[in-house]
């Protein structure tokens, strides 16, 4: 078991782990904000009632009167910088590499991205099929004769770095540091799991229908990815799925609290959280399932075990 075990490696003071979320999400939001900046003013300045749209809906910045295809490419950028500072600092702060942080090893195994990618969007194909069928009145579809080609260059391109971003620092960085602390799997998976929810606490689904209703769908959706992660030894399937899912909803389903406000097919006008919860958990633990059969995970009790670290493995920095 590469990954967790690999987290025991350079320099592992907990410090450090505070210090790249800190750094990360700080250039995300300077650095990263610069190109959306830029654009807010640029249109504020020309209709003063630009922001008074905005503050309903802070993520859809399209209401300022810019392309919805550039606003996702605007709200996109922060992550890419993001991920580059953690490239950048993986190394100086702790020790470590970025595939090592992917995996444990050198290598990134790439099939298992595309693989899990490909049976996610079939499971959320699968899924809003069967909403659609089962309330047909809840969608309607969207004229996007100009802006879905578009729409799915600009979603293929950059969402892989938003959630290769998100799972890297996620059941990577943070699980593997987390294990550092716990010596176990099943605590890092549930903590990595809640912190993930905990800072999408921000998102317009979470002002629209409350913390207690949402953070259940965060968590959970961070706690499979963990389990994945655990279980395959390496976050290449997160990091699938999780591209795989933001790009299905990017391109096909959208709505008006929707994190993710683009020109999408079909846009769900009603929307019962606690139905998408028991989907989500649904679809997650099939998802699982089916990754257990391809990969042939056969240690299905290692998440409860006590994490042994081999005494050949030293870091030069504990907690």
């Amino acid at each position: 078991m590469n990954h967790l075990i690999y987290a025991f490696t350079g320099k592992n003071s907990f410090w450090r782990y505070i210090i790249m979320v800190i750094a990360v999400f700080a250039a995300s939001n300077t650095i990263g904000g610069i190109p959306l900046i830029v654009a807010m003013i640029g249109k504020a300045a020309s209709d003063p009632q630009a922001m008074a749209r905005l503050a309903e809906n802070p993520m859809n910045i399209s209401v300022l009167g810019i392309n919805p295809n550039l606003s996702l490419g605007l709200m996109l950028f922060p992550f890419i910088i993001a991920l580059l500072a953690f490239v950048l600092l993986i190394k100086p702060l702790n020790g470590r590499t970025v595939a090592g942080t992917i995996n444990g090893t050198r290598r990134i195994r790439w099939k298992r991205i595309f693989v899990s990618a490909l049976v996610w969007l079939l499971l959320s194909a699968i899924y809003v099929f069967v909403q659609m069928k089962l309330s047909p009145g809840d969608f309607s579809l969207n004229n996007t004769s100009r802006t879905l080609i578009p729409l799915i260059i600009i979603s293929v391109l950059l969402i892989p770095f938003q959630a290769a971003f998100e799972e890297i620092l996620f059941r990577g960085y943070l699980l593997q540091g987390f294990a550092v602390l716990t010596k176990t799997r099943w605590l890092p998976v549930l903590l990595s799991g809640l912190f993930f929810g905990i800072l999408h606490a921000w998102n317009p689904e979470v002002k629209e229908y409350g913390f207690f209703t949402m953070m259940p769908q965060y968590a959970v959706f961070g706690i499979i990815f963990g389990i994945a992660a655990v279980m395959d030894d390496g976050i290449e399937t997160a990091i699938g799925a999780h591209a795989a899912n933001n790009v299905f909803l990017s391109v096909m389903v959208t709505n008006s609290s929707s994190a993710l406000q683009t020109p999408a097919l079909f846009e769900q006008k009603v929307i019962h959280p606690w139905t998408e919860f028991w989907g989500l958990l649904a679809a997650g633990i099939v998802f699982l399932v089916i990754l257990k059969l391809i990969y042939r995970w056969k240690d299905s009790g290692i998440l409860f075990r006590k994490l042994e670290v081999p005494e050949r493995v030293v870091a030069s920095e504990q907690v």
